[in-house]
Parts: C-alpha cells; structure tokens; sequence
C-alpha cells in the first residue's frame, strides 16, 4: 500500500493544493456570508450537509455502507462533538480576524497536538520537538503583536483556542483509529454532525434570497471537496509528502484578502509565520523520522531512542489530523 502512494507523489501533491486552495475559499465564504445576515450554526450545516452526498458517494463507489459498521456509537458521537466544537472555533476566527492571520495562528495546531501527545497519550517527547515546540510559540508572540489593531485579542484568543482544541481532534483521532478506519470515522462524523446541527437549525436559520443561498451551496461544496481532496491526497503519497503543500494556503489567505477585503499582512505576521511554519515541519518530520526507525527496527531498544533524542511509545503514533497536522482523517475545517 505505501509503495502504490509513493508512485504518483506529483498528483498527491496536485490534489492536496487544490484542496488548500479549496479551504482557503470557503474560509473566505464564511466571511462573506456573515454579511448575508448568515448564522455561525447555519455555515456549519451547510458545511456538513453539502459533505453527505459526497461521503454517500465515495462509499457506493467503494467499500460501501458496510464497511462503516461500528460497536463504539458513544466514541464516533465524541468525536462528533468535539470536531463540531473545533469547527464553529475555526469559522470564529475566520471571521474575527483577517484571513492570513486567522491561517496563521491556526497553524499552531501540531505545536497543541504536540503538547497533548505528551499530557494526554503520555507520547515521550524528545528535546528536538519541544525546542520546536518553544520556536513556534516566539512566532505566534511575534504575529500576536499588541500594537496590531487589526489583531482584536478576543480573535487571537479564539484562533489559538481553534488550534487546541482540533490537536485534541487529532489525539482523538489516533485513539479510535485503533479499531475504526478513516471511511468509518468520517461517516460517523458527517452523518452525527449534519443530524445536530438540523435540530438547531428552525432556531437559527434564517430567510435569505437565492444569492446568499448560492454562496452558501459553494461553501459546503468547497469544504467538502477539500475533506475528500485532503483525503485522496494521503491514499497517494506519504504525509511527509503532501503535509507541506498546506502552509500554501498563507500565500493564497494573503492573496485572497487583498482582492477580496482588501487587508494586507503586516510584518509582524511575515516575521512570526516562518518560525511557526518551520515548527510545525520539524515535528512532523522528527514524528515520521521516528516512526520509519521504530517500523524498521529489530528491537525494542531501536524503537525506545533515535539517535538519544526523541523517543516514541511503543510506535503507537497514529496520524490523525489535516492541513498543518498529521492526519489520515482531515480534522475539522
């Protein structure tokens, strides 16, 4: 299996930036449809709706309804909970802060997910990722400059709240994918999530005309094209691979806001995104670095240590996650 997505690296990598380009959109949707008179609630619906024909579609073409059969309801509806959390904290920040650096403080996801391996999975955790780890968090004191007024703190403090709380997405992900697969967890997640929202939704829908409507049609469609896109990009090349192509979408968050809203980025944010760009790679270069040493080795003392640096437990690291995290299953966007 990792030999057939090692042989067509250049259409991963082509599907992943279209998926990258794909969130960046419907990012930039949900701003614009917040001045339609548009619910955080009803975004995220037509978010998870507009996704259930697509994941219905994925599975009559392939494993089909029985491969997403489970015994663990109350896990799925966890997650289901949490990715829902995560997902209404990205639309906040979206919508509190200019689009390059609400992309830029969420960036530090992989930084959270670091810290929660550590603190939740209790994942030993080597000098060289917590140097990363510390370099991140200068970056985001750099982006996070006081004297930015286009940096309201209760935008920053929801951004990197979003961040936390899709690591905690990402460690979830590595506990059920255990004994669930991919397909199985975004089933559940877009069947659960899309049957919640539709109980809150005669509160918080609202009356539209048919160009509003037409804009929110394209935000589910773009986020749901970049769920599968993120997906199909990892069943064709390693993660270390198409992982990088994410951090493009800083490059696409500034062009977008400049043609769109009108915002450029300070130098503050060019300053601060290098570092946590640069974190964010070195964690998961160091994850797959030892990973590939703990498959290979012949023992248990290979597994244990690299080289007296970082240590992993038991080989147990299981990706799970999207855009700048380690993922099999893209984590909520």
């Amino acid at each position: 299996m990792a030999a057939m997505r090692a042989e067509r690296p250049l259409l991963a990598i082509l599907i992943r930036l279209a998926a990258a380009i794909a969130l960046t959109i419907m990012f930039t949707l949900v701003k614009l449809v917040e001045a339609h008179d548009v619910s955080l609630v009803e975004s995220i619906f037509y978010r998870q709706a507009l996704a259930l024909p697509l994941v219905l579609g994925w599975l009559w073409a392939g494993p089909g309804l029985a491969s997403v059969r489970t015994k663990r309801l109350g896990a799925h509806g966890w997650r289901t909970l949490i990715g829902l959390t995560g997902m209404a904290l990205n639309f906040s920040t979206y919508l509190l802060l200019p689009l390059a650096e609400a992309t830029v403080i969420l960036f530090t996801t992989p930084i959270f997910a670091t810290i929660l391996s550590a603190l939740i999975l209790k994942e030993k955790v080597g000098r060289h990722r917590w140097s990363a780890v510390v370099v991140g968090f200068v970056g985001v004191a750099l982006v996070v400059d006081p004297r930015n007024a286009a940096l309201p703190p209760l935008g920053v403090a929801v951004g990197l709240t979003a961040a936390l709380v899709v690591a905690g997405v990402s460690i979830t992900l590595r506990q059920i994918g255990r004994t669930e697969s991919a397909t199985t967890t975004v089933f559940w997640f877009t069947v659960m999530g899309t049957a919640a929202l539709a109980l809150a939704m005669p509160v918080a829908a609202r009356v539209h005309d048919v160009p509003t409507f037409g804009l929110l049609l394209a935000l589910g469609i773009t986020g749901a094209l970049a769920q599968l896109g993120l997906t199909a990009s990892l069943r064709l090349a390693p993660v270390s691979v198409v992982l990088p192509i994410d951090y493009s979408n800083l490059i696409w968050a500034a062009l977008i806001g400049w043609l769109v809203f009108g915002t450029v980025p300070g130098p503050t944010l060019w300053a601060g995104a290098p570092l946590i760009i640069g974190s964010g790679l070195y964690i998961v270069y160091r994850e797959h670095r030892l990973k590939r040493r703990a498959t290979s080795a012949a023992g248990p003392a290979d597994i244990a240590e690299v080289e007296g640096e970082d240590e992993v437990d038991g080989g147990d690291e299981v990706e799970g996650g999207d855009g700048p995290e380690t993922g099999a299953e893209p984590a909520p966007r």
